[in-house]
């Protein structure tokens, strides 16, 4: 997908590939680090490490029985600014999964492009390709910003907590919901 508006630069949203898993990696770790402040121990993000992240996303991006799809924002110049991951949704959940239903398990763009479009065309372009007839996602529960943002592209929240830990705090977690509008 090229998104190209009168007077904005272009943005191609595409499938990661290997060679951008560095990229991704930074992408999420700088994402956490700016969105999460005050949110999550200020410890647990100043430890988060871009190598670390990506060793993980390159075992996971190795596993030949991953149902995940990766996307990637690519700004003007070919750097990877955004990162959206998705697929079937997680055993996680402490209600149990919906048969079928699909879960937006990341999606993230580098700070200094935040409020520029790149998470609503990688948002987008999930929602075109998502071969569910309902997608989920968990939010920080604080995350106003991101609540908004989801809230403003139809997800609501549907009554599903959890608590996650980063560093023993407590991290509280809301989940939402939307109908996906897959095109295949």
């Amino acid at each position: 997908m090229d998104d190209t508006a009168a007077g904005e630069p272009r943005l191609r949203i595409r499938e990661m590939t290997e060679p951008d898993i560095d990229a991704v990696a930074a992408v999420r770790t700088s994402a956490w680090r700016y969105a999460y402040v005050g949110l999550m121990p200020q410890s647990y993000l100043d430890g988060m490490s871009v190598a670390a992240q990506a060793e993980q996303r390159r075992a996971a991006f190795a596993d030949p029985a991953s149902a995940v799809t990766n996307l990637v924002a690519e700004g003007p110049d070919g750097a990877v600014v955004g990162w959206a991951a998705f697929g079937p949704a997680t055993s996680t959940d402490p209600e149990g999964t919906a048969p079928d239903e699909g879960e937006l398990y990341a999606l993230y763009a580098r700070p200094d492009v935040i409020g520029t479009g790149v998470g609503r065309a990688l948002l987008t372009e999930v929602l075109r390709r998502a071969p569910y007839p309902a997608l989920r996602l968990w939010v920080v529960e604080g995350n106003a910003r991101a609540r908004r943002f989801y809230e403003v592209a139809g997800f609501h929240p549907d009554g599903g907590e959890l608590v996650e830990y980063a560093d023993g705090s407590p991290v509280p977690e809301l989940r939402y919901r939307r109908a996906a509008v897959a095109t295949h």
